[in-house]
């Protein structure tokens, strides 16, 4: 089983682009978005995903993954029997110390709205902070991209 351990960042300002050394569209869609799961369907570049993942810890930390790739033209066919609520999105992957942080700038509905994200190995792991990192959100639910996808960022007040 595998476990993904991550946490969760508003960022501010956009310094993070120079020290970015990947960026690469996102599309995707969920074909379940209940309370504790979800499936998702996700292009990236010419490369489709089926991904899916179970409930979170209390603290939002920690939650089953299971992802595997799948052909692209499957990936097209099950993005249109998703729910409604797309989610578009540029990920930048930027490295700080030894970890990764995927910087996700979001379109169409959730233009505005840019969070960064690093996997760690245990939930109390440490790692560097770079400046553009911003207040925490991880375990708030309205960032998780299948509550974006039915509550846009737009339409937050």
């Amino acid at each position: 089983m595998h476990t993904e351990i991550e946490r969760k960042f508003r960022v501010t300002g956009n310094d993070f682009t120079a020290e970015a050394y990947s960026a690469q569209r996102i599309v995707q869609g969920y074909i379940c978005s209940a309370h504790g799961r979800t499936v998702r369907v996700r292009i990236r570049g010419e490369k489709g995903y089926l991904t899916i993942k179970g409930p979170s810890d209390e603290k939002g930390l920690s939650r089953y993954e299971f992802e595997q790739e799948i052909p692209l033209p499957d990936a097209e066919q099950l993005l249109a029997l998703c729910e409604p609520g797309v989610i578009d999105k540029t990920r930048y992957l930027v490295r700080a110390g030894r970890h990764v942080f995927e910087v996700d700038v979001f379109r169409g509905e959730n233009e505005g709205l840019v969070v960064a994200e690093v996997e760690l190995g245990s939930e109390d792991e440490p790692f560097e902070r770079p400046a553009w990192l911003g207040e925490e959100v991880s375990g708030d639910r309205r960032y998780y991209n299948s509550m974006l996808a039915k509550h846009p960022y737009t339409t937050w007040k």
